[in-house]
């Protein structure tokens, strides 16, 4: 018996193994027909998962825990059975903010350290000459790539909520409001970063790797009624899930890999770009330098596809630090209830039990305790916590 699924997706990288299940087949091995539908905004997934349009959604992770805790929307709770990527996002700054942070930078350019002192440096030079705070885009309030500025940032003593602007933009807008000027900076999932870069609108500063080096990034996210209606179907979803992370994390099969993603109806870019986010190996300036990184997306290995409750802790805690929620026990297992590892090890036929959490592994701050989130948040000096 075949089950037909309607499922939303934003053109990133970051959906490898969703588009690779379908159109390579291992979805319709599974007995699964697929449509995947391509949207722009993540409020637009988010909303046609919530109200049933969708069955399944590829998701920015802090997105399914809000949903859940009812957090800016109505609640909807979300069951996430597999992790669609760890990192994968990176910081693009214009070529003029660029030359200010070198030009001001002690230490490393490398160093998310050195480069937030040097943020703070050059906020401290545009408020003394009466200038405009700078500007930085991010996809979504609840989104890994808000925390991932906020954190960096604050590192440093400059306060995302005072000294510079956060402005929300959908991923395939970003480059052109970098391009136009109307944002000096913006974090996203890629291939955003590298056409920028490409287009000479743009550097690399930084993977978010850097600053966070094992985070969850995007979930399969699907409504808890309807998973706990059809356990079958979603065990069949994170079976082709998996089967196709492995698929896209074999070298042999990255040229493959990448001509899929890049199909019109898909991603939409030249697959040359989406081999470079694949092997972790992009360019970050106009002038051709080239960084790399095994750390800069993770598709399928190192587990990456089990989701892990404790990473969900940890972006309920970003929330609470940022004044998005308050701290409460309850709504600590709720977030850590929507990353379903027992889903996930269910559809493989394995025991999980006995498998220790990955630490998110920040640059600096205080190794991240579940046990103490009060202790954890009450040891930063830039924060916005809700009464």
């Amino acid at each position: 018996m075949t089950a037909s699924l309607r499922i939303g997706f934003i053109p990133l990288v970051d959906a490898a193994a969703l588009i690779v299940a379908v159109d390579k087949g291992f979805a319709a091995a599974e007995g699964l027909e697929v449509e995947l539908v391509r949207e722009v905004s993540w409020s637009n997934v988010r909303d046609k998962l919530n109200i049933g349009l969708f069955d399944a959604a590829h998701l920015l992770a802090p997105v399914a825990i809000a949903s859940s805790l009812g957090l800016g929307h109505v609640k909807v709770p979300i069951a996430a059975p597999f992790n669609l990527g760890i990192n994968g996002n990176a910081i693009t700054v214009s070529p003029a903010l660029h030359a200010t942070l070198m030009e001001v930078i002690d230490g490393d350019r490398f160093d998310p350290l050195a480069t937030a002192k040097a943020l703070a440096k050059v906020v401290a030079i545009r408020r003394k000459a009466g200038a405009e705070p700078l500007t930085f885009g991010m996809t979504f309030p609840f989104s890994t790539h808000n925390y991932q500025l906020r954190y960096w940032m604050a590192a440093a003593g400059v306060d995302p909520d005072e000294d510079v602007r956060l402005v929300v933009l959908p991923p395939p807008y970003m480059v052109d409001s970098l391009r136009s000027g109307h944002v000096d900076a913006f974090c996203v999932g890629a291939p955003w970063n590298s056409i920028a870069v490409d287009l000479g609108v743009g550097h690399i500063l930084h993977f978010v790797s850097d600053i966070l080096a094992h985070a969850a990034e995007k979930v399969l996210a699907l409504r808890q009624v309807w998973a706990d209606k059809n356990p079958d179907v979603v065990a069949a979803l994170v079976r082709a899930a998996v089967q196709a992370a492995q698929f896209i994390e074999n070298p042999d099969n990255l040229t493959e890999a990448a001509q899929i993603l890049a199909q019109p109806e898909r991603l939409a870019v030249d697959a040359e770009l989406i081999q470079r986010s694949l092997t972790g190996r992009l360019k970050i300036s106009p002038d051709g330098a080239v960084r790399e990184s095994d750390r800069y997306l993770l598709v399928g290995r190192e587990g990456a596809g089990r989701p892990d409750p404790v990473q969900a802790a940890w972006l309920y805690a970003q929330m609470v630090r940022w004044g998005q929620t308050a701290l409460s026990g309850e709504a600590l297992r709720t977030a850590m209830a929507v990353f379903r590892p027992d889903v996930y090890d269910a559809a493989l036929g394995r025991r999980g039990d006995d498998l220790a959490s990955t630490p998110v592994g920040a640059f600096a701050g205080p190794p991240f305790d579940v046990r103490d989130i009060a202790g954890y948040l009450a040891s930063f000096e830039v924060g916005r916590r809700a009464p």
